[in-house]
Parts: structure tokens; C-alpha cells; sequence
């Protein structure tokens, strides 16, 4: 009997130092195999020691006439190598579809785009309330001209006449305060 097979025998009697010495003789070689399947120093070492607990745990079903020990060793490690690259796999996964879920980040607010607002804002709080109203719905809401008199109960010609009077008048008092001075187009514009 030579020394690998007398180890084995020791391993399968539940010998614990006979896998402290499996460890000295065969670590190496499973940390190598790890790492090479891992590329992962860490996880190749985390592979090393959940082969060598499963060696312990499972060392009855070693058959040294099915091959050596340190075959059986690689063996386990290769299968929790595979398991570890599975579960980092599903995770990957996991969070790509976590993250295409997720709503796109809106830009950060420019000073011009906040002050645009506020001016739109302003001029909108002008208006006649029932102008100020249906140009909300239509451009904040995003509602359809049918849909604004359903949700206001105003017939269908009248809303088109807020929207279209609360347009032209915004775009009176835009060109009256100067809105289209400086930076702004002086053109005239159809929509906000």
C-alpha cells in the first residue's frame, strides 16, 4: 500500500489528521484548478475550502479503484467551481433585470431649463382659470382634447377654444416681458 492509498483508507476511517495532511499534499493543486476555472483569487480559495468540507462530509463515497484522491479532490472542486460561476451567473441576471425595471435617471435640471419653467409657471398662473385649466390637462396631463372635456364636462369646441386663447395669450405675454429676448429665439413659436 502506498502512501496516497494509506491516506484515503485514513480519510474514509474519519481520520481528521489524515485530511489536514490530504490538505498539505492536494490544496494546492485544488487552489490552482479553482483559479484557473474562477479567475478569482477569492472565490477560488472560498472553492478550495468547500471542497475539502465536502471531501470530509462525503468521504465514504471515495472508491480509490475508480481513481486517486487527488482526482476525486479536483473533481469536487470542479463541481463547486461550476456552482459558483452558476450562482454569479443567476445573479448577473437577477440584477439586469432588476435594473432594466428601473426608470431611467432623468437628467439634472439646468438653471435655464428651471427658470423656463418658473416663467412658464408665472404666465400660466395669469391666465383665466378655465384657460389655465385646459392647458394644464392638455400639456402637464398629457390628456387629449376629448379627454379634457370628459374630465372639466366642458363641451369638446370649448376646451379647443381655452387651449388655443390660453396659447395665444401666453404667447403674447411671452413676447411683451421680453421672453424672447436674449438667449430665446426672437421667432415666433407655436407650442411652450
Amino acid at each position: 500500500m502506498n502512501s496516497d492509498d494509506e491516506l484515503a483508507g485514513q480519510l474514509r476511517g474519519g481520520d481528521e489528521k489524515a485530511l489536514r495532511a490530504a490538505y498539505d499534499l492536494y490544496g494546492a493543486a485544488v487552489l490552482y484548478l479553482a483559479q484557473r476555472l474562477l479567475g478569482n483569487r477569492a472565490d477560488a480559495e472560498d472553492v478550495t475550502q468547500l471542497t475539502f468540507v465536502a471531501a470530509w462530509t462525503g468521504r465514504d463515497t471515495f472508491d480509490p479503484a475508480r481513481g486517486s484522491l487527488l482526482g476525486w479532490l479536483l473533481g469536487i472542486a470542479r463541481r463547486k467551481a461550476v456552482d459558483r460561476l452558476r450562482s454569479a451567473a443567476r445573479s448577473d441576471r437577477i440584477a439586469e433585470t432588476i435594473l432594466a425595471q428601473l426608470p431611467l435617471a432623468e437628467p439634472p435640471e439646468t438653471p435655464d431649463r428651471i427658470v423656463d419653467r418658473l416663467i412658464v409657471a408665472d404666465e400660466l398662473g395669469r391666465l383665466p382659470e378655465d384657460q389655465r385649466r385646459t392647458l394644464e390637462l392638455a400639456f402637464f396631463d398629457d390628456l387629449t382634447h376629448p379627454q379634457i372635456a370628459a374630465v372639466t364636462g366642458l363641451p369638446l369646441g370649448t376646451v379647443k377654444s381655452h387651449i388655443r386663447r390660453g396659447m395665444a395669450n401666453l404667447r403674447r405675454r411671452w413676447e411683451v416681458d421680453g421672453g424672447t429676448s436674449g438667449s430665446r429665439s426672437a421667432g415666433p413659436t407655436r407650442a411652450l
